[in-house]
């Protein structure tokens, strides 16, 4: 029973997956409190809070690695699917209008991150209140149209997005 139970545990997905991009997700959305922020925005936003430093802002919080902007693209249906998780833990809330779904923090979102308290945590809690600081009042066409025109940062690799 013990090298099952083993197996299991090596077999779960931790980095990239739903759970760890929910979690920044979690931490984005208190950030931006009172505001909220589409799936476009937060995925954006997600880059924005890896890697940092390339939008001029405190070191990244992972090592950059080459053609990184392809993340962007590979990383939205994990973020949506960690928007789901989260929200069925009363972390995020998402409403509709005719504009589409927009993400908020939600009721246990707050609790959630004064109870965390990791260094790699505390790193992220301070990324997203400079993304917070640096883009809430970009939409999220305005943020891809940046991000495109900022693509040489990348290799050039958010051209054609926009």
């Amino acid at each position: 029973m013990g090298q099952k139970m083993k197996k299991k545990f090596r077999d779960i997905e931790t980095f990239n997956s739903p759970f760890e991009l929910g979690v920044r997700m979690v931490y984005l959305l208190n950030s931006f409190q009172p505001m909220g922020a589409d799936l476009q925005k937060l995925v954006l936003l997600d880059y924005a809070i890896v890697y940092s430093d390339d939008l001029g802002g405190p070191v990244s919080l992972h090592t950059p690695v080459p053609y990184r902007g392809g993340e962007y693209l590979s990383r939205r249906d994990i973020i949506a699917q960690g928007l789901y998780l989260m929200s069925t833990r009363g972390l995020v809330d998402a409403e509709m209008d005719e504009t589409g779904i927009t993400y908020f923090a939600g009721d246990a979102a707050r609790a959630m991150v004064g109870a965390l308290t990791s260094p790699y945590l505390r790193e992220l809690e301070m990324r997203c209140e400079w993304a917070a600081t640096k883009f809430a009042k970009l939409d999220s066409l305005q943020m891809t149209e940046m991000f495109a025109q900022q693509g040489h940062l990348w290799g050039a690799e958010f051209e054609g997005m926009v």
